[in-house]
């Protein structure tokens, strides 16, 4: 479509690649001219950390608090007991209230990296939406609010849709959740004066129940905006790597590896992930992404380090190439290299290569590792291992060695 906004939150919103659709261009970028607009996410709390995956709703956040809005990290306290069903084949576990506080605690910090939380009118809000969920009167909420579903229309979202086609069990207790979804918006519009969800476009058909279940109770005025949903250049789910989720907490990823997934971005990506992913202005991104030959993996290193510095700091970003450039153009070990450090007990009268891969997280079995050796995948401080069933023992570990499965992907295995 072609649509010229006037604020300065749409224009971003569209020029960097965020905006897949909105229920009202017009009406959105026309109230987000009148200050300090609140606009939320949800984020369940399903793990102590949020992934990469989720890495476009939280620059959409910050977008928001740069341009003048005022955004809401809502955390789903409450729906995380039910779960939603979004496009998943089958359903989530449950968790207990410690088990969910300890995780928002944990995401908690994420968002402060990106987010200046406070009382200006731009500061950021953390809401938890146990605060009207969990007092909820299930009589009560049925009449007022339930009456305004049709289960018809239910029915026809995709994320429910998709799980019925392929005739696997959908229950009661995940089918509240987009009802629930709803009623947080509403809320979140009556409590805060929130006027936009916002969220990747699986969540097309939730955010539009919560804009008419407004506008039907209370005759609120609000909007929806969505994001496109990621995949890379050659197919794959944004967030997920070869050795399993790209965390965004540095206790669960160290900065180094964070560093080293965005650096190992596929060339066709670069361009886009730095309209998505940093604040460098938009033709300078288009002119990296354009580049060809080994100076695109120049622009990869530009990304990964804008990346890196916005989650945890320039000094780690600094710190991740430097090792990188060590690791790399020099053959060296770097110090910030992902390590693994064995005790006198795991050790015992020795360890075998195999073991070392798998608890490195260079393979994620023992199946893999083999594998890997086999198809001349794997090096031995830069030496190329072949043999499968090498023991290392106390006296080949005595100075820390550096293990490598392809080009890319290094750890230091050292005692401690």
């Amino acid at each position: 479509m072609t649509y010229h906004p006037k604020s300065e939150f749409i224009h971003t919103m569209m020029q960097r690649g965020f905006l897949a659709d909105c229920t009202d261009y017009q009406g959105l970028d026309e109230a987000m001219l009148k200050g300090a607009q609140p606009g939320y996410i949800g984020f369940d709390a399903t793990a102590k950390s949020l992934h990469v995956g989720s890495l476009i709703q939280i620059m959409m956040l910050r977008w928001l608090q740069k341009t003048g809005g005022k955004p809401i990290t809502l955390m789903g306290g409450g729906t995380t007991k039910v779960g939603d069903p979004s496009f998943r084949a089958d359903e989530r576990p449950l968790l207990g209230p410690e088990q969910i506080d300890d995780n928002i605690a944990g995401i908690k910090r994420v968002f402060s990296a990106y987010l200046s939380y406070g009382d200006a009118p731009t500061d950021a809000l953390m809401i938890n939406n146990a605060e009207w969920l969990d007092g909820l009167n299930y009589l009560d909420f049925l009449r007022d609010i339930g009456r305004h579903f049709s289960i018809n229309r239910m029915l026809s979202f995709e994320s429910v849709k998709s799980r019925l086609d392929r005739e696997q069990s959908l229950s009661f207790l995940e089918f509240n959740y987009m009802i629930l979804q709803a009623y947080d918006f509403m809320e979140l519009h009556r409590r805060y004066g929130c006027i936009l969800q916002m969220g990747g476009s699986d969540q097309w058909g939730n955010i539009v129940n919560g804009i008419d279940l407004t506008r039907r109770v209370i005759d609120g005025e609000v909007y929806g905006l969505t994001s496109p949903l990621l995949t890379t250049s050659d197919g794959k789910k944004m967030g997920k790597s070869q050795s399993g989720a790209i965390w965004l907490n540095g206790d669960m990823l160290s900065p180094y590896e964070f560093w080293q997934f965005w650096r190992n971005t596929t060339d066709a990506d670069v361009g886009r992930f730095l309209k998505l992913y940093t604040e460098l202005p938009v033709d300078e991104c288009d002119r990296l992404g354009a580049l060809a030959g080994s100076e695109i993996n120049e622009a990869k290193v530009r990304l990964a380090n804008e990346v890196t510095a916005l989650l945890h700091g320039s000094e780690a970003a600094a710190a991740a190439e430097a090792t990188a450039r060590e690791v790399f153009e020099k053959g060296g070990i770097g110090d910030d290299l992902p390590t693994l450090t064995l005790s006198a007990a795991d050790l015992g009268d020795g360890i075998s290569i195999v073991q070392l891969l798998v608890k490195s997280g260079l393979a994620g079995s023992g199946k893999e590792a083999k594998r890997l050796i086999a198809e001349n995948g794997a090096r031995l401080d830069d030496q190329p291992l072949t043999n499968a069933g090498l023991i290392l023992d106390a006296k080949a570990l005595a100075s820390p060695i550096k293990l490598s499965a392809g080009k890319k992907r290094h750890a230091l295995v050292q005692i401690g």
